[in-house]
């Protein structure tokens, strides 16, 4: 089964992924960087949506 896994030195904290599907995507307001909090993933057509606005495409299904 896939899971989220998101990088982090990647991450521009755009926040397109954490307003998409916030079960699992949190930010990090220090770093201004977001971060998988669900990693067994959720909704999979809204994960998928975060992945494809993700400018830097930094989310990515890992098997």
């Amino acid at each position: 089964m896939a899971k989220v896994a998101l990088d982090q030195e990647e991450c521009i904290g755009y926040r397109a992924c954490v307003e998409i599907c916030e079960e699992v995507f949190g930010f990090n307001e220090d770093e201004e960087k977001a971060y998988v909090i669900k990693p067994e993933g959720g909704p999979e057509e809204e994960i998928q949506e975060a992945i494809d606005s993700c400018p830097t495409d930094c989310i990515y299904w890992e098997d």
